[in-house]
């Protein structure tokens, strides 16, 4: 016990919770709306545009060009660029475009990042730690940037809360009533690709999707309301960060996987509590109607 307390309080495990907490609040925001709009596809494109973007100025790096800029904000640049095709595709109205764009730039991003990583062979290693992720090797100068950006995802959000809820479950209602429903539709997906690129340096580009979209998923199935959809999000993603961080203290599995694991396994525990409960309830309707 004193070991794993140990663990828990030393700076990697300290950040590594951190790192999760920032991780839920993009949950609960930017993955709930994508779970409202139907647009959880564009969280997997984002994330792997913004390992392209990362990858891009890892290569600047190497030749001395990328004057102090993080791979960080690399990865956010394109993931946002990604985000913006993808909701001019979505002020169409047709989830097909949607799709397809987003489809589309997922593979543009990969052979992105395959190139640049051709480029460098010697920087190999710092793309693919971006690819799988690892929440124990967050530095603190990373955690500031992670914040900050997070920072300004909540401010968005924040500010812009009633016109992303009008645009999203009725769009052409807001357009109707004279709110700048493009504009918010292209904010909206842009806050949703920033969330995906932050998520990339913890979490890494595979296991996004898990942390992002899974927790949401989950919500949409036992919340009623909107602000309960996203405190669930956040907490469902804060206990499987969590969960993940203690467990990989007895295992030798890493960190991200283990939270990306807990967060996704949550939707069919969730799914199959649901279908044994829809089951059980014609019996107990027909047990009813006999005594009757």
């Amino acid at each position: 016990m004193a070991e794993l307390l140990s663990y828990l309080a030393s700076p990697f495990a300290v950040r590594a919770t951190i790192a999760l907490l920032l991780v839920a609040v993009n949950a609960a925001f930017s993955g709930a709306f994508a779970g409202f709009r139907n647009s959880t596809f564009l969280v997997s494109g984002a994330s792997h545009a913004a390992l392209a973007g990362a990858a891009f100025v890892i290569v600047l790096e190497a030749h001395d060009l990328s004057v102090g800029l993080s791979p960080v904000v690399g990865g956010a640049v394109f993931a946002v660029a990604l985000a913006l095709v993808a909701g001019n595709a979505s002020n169409r109205g047709v989830q097909a475009d949607v799709d397809t764009a987003i489809g589309v730039g997922f593979a543009l991003a990969m052979a992105l990042a395959v190139l640049f990583i051709s480029l460098v062979p010697q920087s190999a290693s710092r793309v693919w730690g971006l690819l799988l992720g690892d929440l124990m090797l967050i530095t603190t100068g990373e955690l500031w940037l992670l914040g900050a950006m997070t920072l300004i995802v909540v401010v968005l959000f924040g500010l812009f809360r009633r016109e992303f809820l009008f645009i999203t479950f009725d769009l052409e209602g807001a357009r109707a009533f004279g709110v700048h429903a493009v504009r918010y539709n292209y904010l909206l997906f842009a806050l949703i690709g920033l969330s995906s690129a932050i998520l990339v340096k913890g979490i890494g580009a595979i296991l996004v999707f898990a942390m992002l979209s899974a927790p949401a998923a989950t919500a949409l199935l036992v919340a009623s309301s909107v602000g309960r959809t996203m405190w669930i999000s956040f907490w469902l993603t804060l206990g499987a960060g969590l969960l993940g961080v203690v467990v990989s203290f007895f295992t030798s599995f890493s960190v991200s996987a283990l939270a990306a694991f807990f967060a996704t396994a949550a939707y069919f525990v969730v799914r199959a509590w649901q279908w044994l409960r829809e089951r059980r309830a014609p019996h107990g309707e027909a047990a009813v109607a006999a005594g009757a």
